[in-house]
């Protein structure tokens, strides 16, 4: 189990005399720190909160988390430790696996004899610890350090095969690490295609062109028919002066909440990220916010060596493993550090409404154990800021707070957004958390989970985040999410029967118009647009091959679709918050030419560079974060 030499290092135990273990609480109360009456207050308020009555008492900042540790090594009879003074040696990695280790939040720290010192700070918990190890001649005892230092001790000796655990913890049959390119073939390939195709365009033009407008009518009619089935389901369950619903009640005892926030390169987010998340008003005795960093992101680093964290926020680095450095990889390495069983993800640039967390807790203790996650929805805080941070509020009006919900009414697979989303923490476990290598992460994971027959509902609470506003940037971004659509569709395509057999045929059917046909529209956008060529009087290609009379049934057509995205995108913006909105909704449909730019880039990654992730860089807007009022509607 580990090194025999290392053992005999150290000095064999020395028999204690057993003393009466005095509780935590009650040496606080001896050494003046807390009052008799904090005290009592703690305790009852622990029968609400599953947490220690230490970590309470230091979430409602009445006592240091040194005072804590100090009064826990006096009731176990402990040592108390440095770890970053006196870490355990990299040989320890061999005393336990570092799942365990991250499960209990603990780490191997000496031998002496059969003896095993771990470092923790629960050490109520070393029971259950040799019960998971299964080693009934080894003896555990406790030292205590912080918890922050036990997390660091684990990266440093366990991180490199984390890491890599990471970057693998879907199955390679539901994971798109296989279309990694071989050599030059996959450029190669691309290019003999390419060449083939301008061939037959010049052979062939009127005919390949033809072709072309057929497939793009035929993915805009699954499109239209898509976001029509959509809005009709959700206004028919939009009934005129519905009341508000009341709260769900919390359940009586709370559980904890991890959320993760996975942060790179940003310069000067951090400040504004904990003042918005301060305002959350769940316990901070039970919520448990993660900062997920690269290890070789020393920009982001140095920006939180600036600031103070709250003692519920803490850091998580992920270590460089040389694989991919992509933000599932970064949220499967901390889904492992997390100590709540509710998990959460946010962007580094949201500001959630601050009763989200209670509104989760509330849902997830009256749903199904078949609803896995939940999905809040997400609006914009710098709408104001120019003509493209409008239309972005527009369009993600329309697909959050219409087509979404649509969606959900007629029971198809709801993919998810990359943030807002909460799991329960045994069934992402299950799954294996993210695909480490999909730039669009969250859509595939919400396939996933439809495939496995759970569901995701939506619920009524809104992050407001920055609303990208600057045309280069959005088409970096955009080129990601199409990319990363397309990839999506082609790993859960590989067997189509199979993907039928798991969902059904309407949600098959579903799949199609959400992931091949928004990947193809984008694309095919200059071809329906070329039908106002007629106008003009210039000519069209299809009417070699068709005839002049589908000019007009094929123009109609397109322009009753865009008709139905302005009626989607009037109806999104109605409410007293996006009123402003209502005249810019004229002009989205000139705002969709940057998606086609968008989706050639992605058609070139797709080739060049597969999991390359175009980060998005937050904190360019100007303006203020708006309050969150809530609504929902």
């Amino acid at each position: 189990m580990s090194d025999p030499l290392l053992r005999l290092s150290y000095p064999q135990p020395v028999t204690r005399p057993v003393r009466p273990a005095v509780p935590v609480g009650r040496q606080l109360v001896n050494a003046g720190l807390i009052s008799q009456t904090t005290l009592l207050e703690a305790l009852a308020l622990q029968h609400q909160l599953d947490a220690p009555l230490g970590e309470i008492l230091v979430a409602e900042g009445h006592v240091e988390p040194e005072d804590v540790l100090a009064a826990l090594a006096v009731q176990h009879d402990a040592d108390r430790v440095d770890l970053t003074i006196d870490p355990p040696k990299p040989v320890m990695a061999q005393a336990m696996p570092a799942q365990i280790c991250q499960n209990f939040g603990i780490v191997p720290w000496r031998w002496i004899g059969n003896t095993l010192l771990v470092a923790t700070t629960r050490p109520d918990q070393l029971s259950k610890v040799s019960t998971a190890l299964g080693q009934e001649s080894v003896t555990l005892l406790p030292v205590i350090a912080p918890i922050c230092q036990i997390h660091d001790q684990i990266t440093e000796i366990y991180g490199a095969q984390l890491a890599h655990q990471a970057a693998f913890k879907v199955p390679q049959e539901l994971s798109c690490r296989t279309w990694a390119p071989e050599g030059r073939s996959r450029t190669r390939n691309a290019l003999l295609l390419f060449m083939l195709l301008a061939l037959s365009l010049l052979i062939f033009p009127a005919f390949l062109a033809t072709v072309f407008v057929g497939w793009a009518l035929l993915t805009l009619a699954l499109s239209s028919g898509f976001k029509l089935a959509a809005l009709v389901a959700r206004l028919m369950h939009r009934l005129p002066a519905q009341p508000e619903p009341a709260p769900r009640p919390l359940p009586g005892r709370l559980p904890r909440v991890s959320v993760m926030v996975p942060l790179f390169n940003e310069e000067r987010i951090a400040e504004a990220l904990i003042t918005r998340l301060s305002r959350l008003t769940y316990p901070k005795a039970l919520l448990d916010v993660v900062l997920v960093l690269e290890a070789k992101d020393n920009v982001t680093r140095a920006t939180l060596a600036r600031t103070r964290l709250p003692r519920w926020m803490r850091v998580v680095e992920v270590p460089d493993d040389g694989t991919v450095t992509t933000k599932p990889r970064a949220l499967n390495y901390a889904l492992d550090f997390c100590q709540g069983d509710i998990i959460g993800v946010w962007d580094a640039e949201d500001a959630p409404e601050t009763d989200q967390i209670e509104k989760v807790v509330s849902k997830f203790a009256v749903a199904g154990p078949e609803v896995a996650c939940l999905q809040g929805m997400l609006d914009y805080y710098n709408a104001r800021h120019n003509w493209l941070a409008r239309c972005f509020t527009i369009e993600y009006a329309s697909w959050w707070r219409l087509v979404l919900p649509g969606v959900s009414r007629l029971g198809l697979v709801l993919p998810l957004g990359g943030t807002t989303l909460f799991f329960r923490r045994t069934i992402l476990d299950e799954l294996g958390g993210w695909d480490a290598h999909n730039v669009t992460e969250d859509a595939d994971l919400g396939l996933r989970l439809a495939r496995r027959g759970y569901r995701t509902e939506l619920i009524p609470t809104v992050t407001y985040e920055e609303a990208n506003c600057r045309a280069w940037p959005w088409v970096k971004q955009r080129s990601r999410w199409i990319k990363g659509f397309f990839i999506t569709y082609c790993v859960h395509m590989r067997h189509p029967t199979a993907l039928l057999r798991d969902l059904g045929f309407k949600r098959f059917l579903g799949v199609q118009a959400m992931f091949l046909a928004t990947v193809s529209q984008f694309a095919a956008l200059p071809l329906l647009w070329s039908f106002w060529l007629p106008a003009f009087n210039l000519p069209h290609p299809v009417t070699m091959t068709l005839g002049e009379a589908v000019i007009l049934p094929i123009a109609s057509f397109f322009i009753a679709s865009e008709l139905l995205n302005i009626a989607i995108g009037m109806f999104a913006v109605s409410g007293r918050d996006h009123r402003h909105l209502l005249p810019w909704v004229l002009t989205v449909p000139f705002y969709f030419p940057l998606g086609a730019i968008a989706s050639y880039k992605a058609i070139y990654e797709l080739v060049r560079a597969p999991f390359y992730w175009d980060k998005t860089q937050h904190g360019t807007a100007s303006g203020d974060v708006v309050e969150p009022i809530g609504e929902t509607d």
